[in-house]
């Protein structure tokens, strides 16, 4: 079959094949604006994303609009303030081969991205690049426009973060492999062994190998700490085309090898697009919009696009997969085993997206984060590639899991999950608390975490007053699953713990403020202090993280019936509440401030300021281009805020098994159910009015402006009129 039927019948068939949801998807939205999201091709939850560099400094490799083009990374994180991966990239130029960067960038236009596939065209060298991307491997396809020789550059020894080295073996006239060394992520120790293996469709005529800024003669060198890599020559490629694909594996090039061999064998270029596509289609259309607003159905199905990228697989084809703590090699062919886990940031959207609509991969991620625990002594806090960062404050761990434990997925082992989270809690005298839960001793004896925090000490707690809110959470997770397993002693004692907040709440000034290891607060307070907490730029004002008193408040997301008595009562609570939106205190790129927009719904009579909040957000903070995310997606978390909220239903507070009420942003809107786990086929959400003053579902009017999970798993329609 030629070159030029294929494409007609890749053509026919998927626009046959190619339905409703991917059409909407814009992968640039968040490519600029800081949003730290990448237009490269992925599919839902792989392990491979096949993405160009333009801008080697920004956490993705990729800033949208940037001038040059330096080649395609094959490994990314989404929406991420730090950097790392971005390994084994590949770059193509014409003429004399040279290694530096600089001489072989070119700018580019012609660029086009969709679910699956990207592609671009190089000015300088007059040929379109194209890729796409199974769940372990990438495919990359080069067209010419004439026959003139081509250069492949494959450079294993960078990341985006690091020059760790690597290595480079070629075996045959047409394929190779090696690895990579990444890492440093957020200025951390971690590293990771990247493995791949690669294959051309055609025979180069030369190639040559490199360490540093030299060529070297052989086929195959190995360092760390350099450049290194390998150009291969082609004097004539048939039709001007040349493919290569490119197999990853976490664990062995031996497993890269077979992940290639078993997910693109012969497979086109063409085929390989069209499965990245359907399976695109497939995990959207979970969800179906009826809307004749196509601004907000690009905003709506980007978001779950985003959503669907991390955690992502890690394991290989054959079930191995590393160990957490790269302690070794793990082995599980019966599911699959995930891994870049953000969880300060995931816990708030993405998981409970992921555990109302997709709560078979949700199960999966629970189970891969007790084996973490099984593996390695704890359950993971910031996981990257095997490897515990520990970034970020609280023990979010906890809440995820009872969360989705409250919701009904309950296919994991129970009693270790539990366990799992009461491991960093249970402390004896004078014993520090581990890492993953830093300062939780001084929890316990204070009752609060004092401001007087050690910094020369290996762990210290980054935000006392934000880490001890944090921690109140993931007790209070804790006694919901506890009592929910008929635990009630431990539900009790933890249920106790997650109400000491209080302790840090300033009648005086009605803020959460630092406090002191004598009892005193903290003087001077400065309310709008945004550094000091730690010692780099935007660390948060003195005890906080990332933000300041104002952003905090707030955040007792399982009490908020008592925070308002803390308060003096609704009015109070209500009238400070308006001034964080009003004064422009309140920001939807700060996670700890996410459901403020919802928390009018505890409030009897001002209810309604929610769903004015929440459009008005959705409205001038969400776009449909590229700067369309304000600030770091952080692993889908943002996005996740907008697809609930569009949905018209808030997950306020993991665990407690509730939504809290807003304003759908369609028309009609349906969700498929997994029934395996929920007994409804589909949640049909309707919305008669812009404003809705009462709800119905199943035609049972609903009170309050919150819903049960449990209701509304049951299916049918929850109309807002």
């Amino acid at each position: 079959m030629t070159y030029l039927l294929k494409q007609f019948l890749f053509v026919l068939i998927s626009s046959i094949t190619f339905a409703q949801t991917t059409k909407y998807v814009n992968p640039f939205i968040g490519t600029s604006n800081g949003g730290n999201t990448y237009p490269g091709a992925v599919v839902p939850w792989g392990m491979v994303s096949v993405s160009p560099h333009n801008s080697p400094a920004s956490p993705t490799g990729y800033n949208y609009g940037a001038k040059y083009f330096y080649g395609f990374g094959q490994t990314h994180l989404s929406g991420t303030g730090c950097a790392d991966f971005g390994s084994i990239l590949v770059n193509v130029t014409r003429g004399e081969a040279a290694i530096n960067e600089n001489e072989n960038k070119s700018e580019y236009s012609k660029e086009t991205s969709e679910p699956g596939y990207y592609s671009l065209y190089l000015n300088k060298y007059k040929l379109g690049a194209e890729v796409s991307a199974t769940e372990r491997c990438g495919i990359l396809k080069f067209t010419a426009e004439d026959n003139n020789p081509l250069n492949v550059f494959i450079e294993t020894g960078k990341s985006l973060n690091l020059t760790g080295g690597g290595s480079v073996n070629i075996l045959s006239d047409s394929e190779f492999e090696g690895t990579n060394i990444s890492g440093g992520f957020c200025g951390e120790d971690n590293r990771q062994t990247i493995y791949f293996a690669a294959k051309f469709d055609a025979k180069p005529d030369n190639y040559s190998l490199w360490v540093g800024n030299k060529f070297v003669a052989g086929n195959n060198v190995s360092i760390r700490d350099s450049s290194v890599g390998c150009c291969f020559k082609f004097n004539h490629l048939n039709q001007n085309v040349l493919l290569l694909k490119i197999g990853i594996s976490y664990v062995s090039v031996k497993n890269a090898r077979e992940n290639l061999q078993k997910e693109m064998s012969e497979q086109s270029f063409e085929d390989i697009r069209l499965m990245a596509h359907n399976k695109w289609e497939e995990s959207l259309s979970r969800i179906n919009i009826t809307d004749k607003n196509d601004s907000n159905k690009v905003k709506f199905y980007s978001a779950m696009y985003h959503t669907l990228l991390h955690p992502n697989i890690i394991s290989d084809v054959n079930g191995d997969y590393p160990l957490m703590g790269r302690k070794g090699i793990g082995k599980n062919k019966e599911r699959p085993h995930y891994s870049v886990f953000s969880l300060w940031d995931t816990y708030r959207t993405l998981h409970p997206f992921l555990t109302l609509v997709f709560p078979e991969v949700q199960s999966d991620i629970i189970k891969t984060m007790i084996d973490m625990y099984k593996e390695n002594g704890f359950l993971p806090k910031w996981e990257l590639a095997g490897n515990e960062t520990y970034m970020m404050s609280g023990d979010p761990s906890a809440a995820v899991i009872a969360d989705s434990y409250i919701k009904g997925i309950r296919d994991f082992d129970l009693n270790s999950a539990l366990d799992a989270m009461l491991k960093p809690t249970i402390l004896k005298e004078n014993e520090k608390a581990p890492p993953v839960r830093a300062g939780y001793h001084e929890l316990l004896k204070y009752k609060y975490i004092p401001f007087e925090q050690d910094r020369n000490e290996a762990w210290w707690v980054w935000g006392p007053v934000s880490t001890t809110l944090e921690y109140n959470l993931s007790d209070w997770a804790i006694s919901q699953m506890a009592f929910a397993m008929g635990k009630e002693s431990i539900g009790k004692e933890y249920l106790n713990r997650s109400l000491l907040y209080k302790n840090l709440f300033d009648n005086g000034t009605l803020f959460m403020r630092p406090k002191l290891k004598n009892g005193n607060w903290l003087s001077p307070f400065d309310s709008l202090a945004t550094e000091g907490s730690g010692d780099w730029s935007g660390s948060g004002g003195p005890g906080y993280v990332e933000g300041n008193a104002w952003h905090y408040t707030w955040f007792v997301p399982h009490d908020i019936p008592g925070l308002i008595s803390l308060f003096g009562g609704n009015e109070l609570f209500t009238q400070k509440l308006i001034r964080a939106f009003s004064e422009n205190h309140f920001t939807i790129n700060n996670e700890p401030d996410f459901a403020y927009p919802y928390l009018f719904t505890y409030v009897k009579g001002k209810e309604y300021l929610t769903p004015g909040y929440v459009k008005e957000i959705m409205d001038k903070n969400f776009g449909a281009g590229p700067g369309g995310l304000p600030g770091n997606d952080d692993c889908g978390t943002t996005s996740g805020w907008f697809v609930f909220s569009a949905i018209g239903i808030y997950p306020a507070c993991p665990a407690s098994g509730e939504y809290r009420i807003g304003s759908p942003l369609f028309n009609k809107l349906e969700i498929k159910l997994n029934n395996k786990y929920y007994s409804g086929n589909k949640i049909t959400v309707l919305k008669k009015k812009e404003s809705p003053s009462f709800f119905f579902l199943n035609g049972k009017k609903i009170n309050t402006y919150s819903i049960k999970h449990s209701d509304l798993i049951r299916g049918g329609e929850l109309i807002f009129k």
